[in-house]
């Protein structure tokens, strides 16, 4: 079964800048972890993803024009930053899988994929 892993975290400005040792230290156990779920089978896909202060929210309502909004769609102290989409016997291996990732602190939301128009039978 296909999970969604969402990550939550407190945007920082204190961490490793890039080119940094301590940045490429913090890089290499996020690049151990995609290749600990390459290696298990468990890899569909995942990304991080750019700042929420980049975000555009897209509003739609029933029989009226869409609008815009630069920013996120909910004001939060934690943010989205990344996913990941693995393939799991079930939701305990999924947090399993989940708990093993190198976030230091935040909130990791998994979620059960319920159709995938690209997605093999499984």
């Amino acid at each position: 079964m296909e999970y969604m892993i969402t990550n939550y975290t407190e945007p920082s400005t204190d961490g490793p800048a890039p080119g940094t040792p301590e940045f490429q230290e913090m890089m290499g156990a996020w690049m151990a972890y995609n290749q600990m779920l390459i290696d298990g089978g468990h890899w569909v896909g995942g990304a991080s993803l750019a700042p929420a202060d980049t975000a555009t929210t897209i509003t739609i309502a029933s029989g009226a024009k869409t609008g815009t909004t630069d920013g996120p769609f909910a004001e939060t102290k934690e943010q989205l930053g990344g996913f990941y989409l693995i393939e799991a016997n079930d939701l305990d291996q999924a947090i399993e899988l989940a708990a093993q990732m190198p976030v230091g602190t935040g909130s990791l939301e998994i979620r059960p994929v319920a159709f995938r128009p690209d997605a093999h039978n499984r």
